[in-house]
Formats: C-alpha cells, structure tokens, sequence
C-alpha cells in the first residue's frame, strides 16, 4: 500500500445531505436497489410501493438479469440492461444515485451492474434509506411514471470474472481472491443457506466480511476500510476477485477498493452458488 495507492475515489457514495440537497436536480436520478434474500420474508418492491425517497425508482435485481443462466441474478447481456434501465429513466447524462433498505449491499450491487455497463457517474447514498429516515427527511408512495431515456452500454469486462478466472487465481495466485461472507460461512463451520452447497471456500482466498467494512449501514472512512484489509492480508500489488455468496456483498468489497483507490479489481458473479455446487471445484475448509 503506501506511496504507491492510487487517489481515493469519495465520489462512489453521497451523503443523505447532498442528497436532500439535490432533489430536484435536473440530471439527479434515484434508484431504490433494495434486495432481499428469500429467507428474510420480505418484498422489496411492495416495501418500495408504500414508501420511497420522492422521485425514487426501483431496480429490481432479479428481473434485471440474465434469464438465461440457472444462477441467481446474474448480470443480464448489455441489451437487457440497456432495455430495463432506460424504461426506468436512466441513461446517458444522468448522476445516478442508489440506496437500499438494507446494509448497502444491493445498492453497491447495483453501483457496480451501472459500472458493468459503462455508466461511470453513479454513486451509493452512504447510510441507505434508514439513515434517510433517521433524520426524518422526505418520502412518499406516489407510483413514478418515468420518461424514458437513451442509454448507451459499453460493458467493462475488467469488473466481472467467471469461474475460470476463478479457478486459475486459485490455483496459481495470479489474482487475490477476497470472500465477503461471513467468517463462519468461510472457515465452513456453518451451513450455507443455499441447499445442496458445499460448505468452506475457494481454496486460497481470504476472508473479509463485508460487515466489517460497515458502521451502521455507513461505509467506515477511508484509514479504516485501508486497516481492515491490510489486517487480513489483501495484497493491493494484485488484481482482486471478490467474491461472496450469490455476487451480491461481494459489490461490497468492490465498493470499499474503488473508494479507496485500488481500481483493478472484478467481482465473481456466480460466487459460491457456481463453486459450492461443483464437486470438482476443491474447496477449503479452516
């Protein structure tokens, strides 16, 4: 690290202030990215319909994916993005900002699918919709009807790895694979919530929840994010993979390295649902 780290980049999140602030802004557009697991008994877009930052509208990830594929909410082929994203009123010349109703982690999915894609002036609303509500700023439950808008993708294969990729990092330590799931998930000493999934994890890799890159669904500050990787022996002289359960938390990570400045990292959109599930795939236990 040292010298040697590229310029911080603060620009990948907002604060709830400079939000408030730009509401009306002409180019401003809002995404609610929220994403629940199904085990959580939750509809993000019913949560959505009864209450949302004015403006705001939903991008749902699983409809927003490749339905071609059996993993979950892969990233869909550039024309689907393209098609959803604009009837959504997103495009070209917008500064598009997300939030979720969770702990940043499908906002920061949704950061890095925009990235995927090419549209660079997007940012994460730091502390999500509960700091938002916290501070008793504004929502309603009016339905958006958006006017749609041009988006031009231009997919950026630097950002994504595939489970080839994977498996070469792995086995000659060409990239550094950095798992966002939690430590009892990794070390394989509880159980996935995914049936029929090996527990453990990709041989070679090193564990950093994502939780611990988070204060209260708040990104920590520069000098921390910086502390917890260099604790758990991220090698910034390396392209990272982050990886996770399902491609989700790992955006996460990804979050945390662009803020930081490191630049070449992808994340692995098929995580441990696509390794777990392949038993000539080695896996890792500790």
């Amino acid at each position: 690290m040292g010298p040697s780290m590229p310029q911080s980049d603060p620009s990948c999140l907002v604060s709830t202030d400079w939000l408030a602030r730009h509401l009306d802004a002409p180019d401003v557009r809002i995404v609610d990215g929220s994403h629940h697991l199904g085990n959580a008994g939750r509809n993000a877009r019913a949560e959505f319909e009864e209450m949302h930052i004015p403006g705001a509208v939903f991008f749902e990830i699983d409809d927003i994916s490749d339905s071609a594929s059996d993993l979950p909410h892969m990233a869909p082929p550039p024309e689907k993005f393209a098609a959803r994203v604009r009837k959504l009123g997103l495009g070209d010349g917008n500064r598009i900002v997300i939030y979720d109703h969770s702990d940043l982690w499908s906002a920061a999915r949704v950061w890095w699918m925009f990235r995927l894609f090419g549209h660079q002036d997007v940012a994460v609303l730091d502390g999500g919709l509960a700091k938002w509500k916290a501070e008793g700023r504004p929502l309603d439950d009016l339905p958006i009807v958006p006017r749609e808008r041009h988006f031009t993708p231009r997919r950026d294969s630097t950002l994504v790895r595939d489970v080839t990729d994977v498996a070469r990092a792995s086995k000659i330590g060409d990239q550094q694979i950095v798992d966002a799931r939690a430590a009892g998930r990794f070390a394989g000493a509880e159980p996935e919530p995914r049936a029929g999934l090996r527990s453990g994890h990709i041989p070679g890799s090193i564990n950093v929840p994502y939780k611990d890159l988070l204060d209260g669904g708040i990104l920590r500050s520069e000098a921390e994010l910086r502390a917890i990787f260099d604790k758990a022996g991220v090698d910034f002289s390396r392209p990272i993979i982050t990886t996770c359960g399902s491609g989700i938390t790992a955006a996460v990570l990804g979050l945390a390295l662009h803020r930081i400045g490191h630049r070449d990292w992808g994340l692995y959109d098929g995580s441990w649902t696509e390794w777990g599930a392949f038993d000539d795939l080695p896996v890792q236990r500790t």
